[in-house]
């Protein structure tokens, strides 16, 4: 993060956080005077008293004060002090002047008010999206804002179409995600501006990736490697059950069903429930977990014991694993959902039992587990191997 910006709003100051800078967000989260706000990626502070508390906790970081009760107070302080030169040439004229932007200033104040991320957050809630979907949709809108450094009623289709490009071409932005922020542009501007500028532009071609299947062998060094009881059972239940990160930190004591040996998936992807298995050795894993830890509502309590594990610590857990193990292989805690579709149809389960598990809406999605199942298991001979036989 380059430079922080502390905007005095009456009662408040308001932090905004665009980049992910994990050290200084933990030292401004430690001071225990902000209160972190994820659909608007911001902090807020109540007391203005403490503003000096947050400065030191900065330790030397650039920032720009903006005192919102008089326009002409701009306070900026450890520009000089910092390492890091701010190129202040401002995205907006290069795009005006039709020259390529190679820098990306991700410091650059935020265009999108508040009154509008209260209609697009008021529009998102009316039609019951997803907290993971709010969150993204508000993101790219600010990030197109602040990019372009414009105000959304000034924004045209050529706009998106320079800003979608850049994406594509420095920041390497993959499909699903260009898709992503398309989307969040059509609804935006169609249902809260109500002006269809984003109508005319086409979705890219999607990327055909095969996923990243770990073998049985891989899964148990993966497993083997972590020694910490409630780390090795968040792993396990991923791989037993075909969960994704965000089903599994959001487990509940109440949704682990041992008699019958299923767990229940409240709210999965797209709103739906659904059951899925629940392995034996999880059971057993589980009431050792259960007797070490107090477990009372989560089943992975996060920091806060009335929050649960953030799938951001539940990434790190996975790849800490991947690490000691020494898997080789570019995987991520996904890749033991997809081990968990690509072992059940080699072991020949029927591919309509394996949707239903993984809470796929289309067969078709389940489909491309066949591309990464071994031939042998799917009796799939290759011609080659037919020719010693023949003779």
């Amino acid at each position: 993060m380059d430079v922080v910006y502390l905007f005095h709003e009456n009662d408040s100051v308001r932090l905004p956080f665009f980049d992910y800078d994990k050290a200084l967000f933990t030292r401004i989260l430690h001071t225990r005077l902000c209160r972190w706000d994820n659909p608007h990626q911001r902090f807020t502070l109540a007391q203005k008293d403490c503003t000096a508390l947050i400065k030191q906790a900065l330790d030397g970081a650039p920032y720009v004060e903006v005192n919102a009760k008089r326009a002409d107070t701009v306070v900026v302080g450890n520009f000089f002090s910092s390492e890091a030169a701010v190129d202040e040439t401002p995205v907006a004229a290069q795009l005006a002047d039709g020259g390529e932007t190679r820098t990306y200033q991700k410091c650059l104040p935020d265009m999108l008010s508040l009154s509008w991320i209260e209609k697009i957050e008021t529009e998102l809630r009316s039609r019951k999206y997803s907290p993971q979907t709010r969150a993204a949709y508000l993101h790219y809108n600010k990030d197109l804002c602040r990019f372009l450094q414009k105000t959304p009623e000034n924004i045209t289709p050529e706009d998106i179409k320079k800003y979608l490009s850049y994406q594509e071409k420095e920041k390497a932005l993959s499909s699903s995600s260009m898709n992503l922020a398309l989307s969040s542009f059509k609804f935006f501007y169609n249902y809260v501006v109500k002006q269809n500028i984003a109508g005319g532009q086409r979705r890219p071609k999607q990327d055909l990736k095969l996923p990243v299947v770990l073998s049985m062998t891989e899964i148990k060094k993966l497993l083997a490697a972590k020694n910490n009881i409630k780390h090795r059972l968040l792993l396990m239940l991923v791989y037993s059950a075909g969960l994704r990160v965000s089903e599994v930190v959001s487990l509940k004591k109440e949704d682990i069903d041992s008699r019958r040996k299923l767990i229940h998936v409240v709210s999965g992807k797209g709103r739906k429930d659904r059951y899925t298995l629940l392995s034996d050795q999880v059971i057993q894993c589980l009431a050792i977990y259960q007797a070490a830890c107090k477990i009372e509502t989560w089943l992975f309590p996060g920091a806060s014991p009335d929050s649960h594990l953030s799938v951001r610590s539940a990434q790190h857990i996975c790849e800490s694993a991947l690490r000691d193990a020494n898997v080789g292989k570019n995987a991520s805690i996904h890749s033991l959902r997809h081990a968990f579709a690509t072992h059940l149809l080699e072991n020949g389960t029927d591919i309509r039992y394996i949707q239903e598990l993984l809470g796929h809406a289309s067969i078709r999605t389940t489909e491309r587990y066949t591309h990464v199942a071994r031939r042998k298991a799917l009796a799939i001979r290759s011609p080659l191997d037919n020719l010693q036989e023949d003779n």
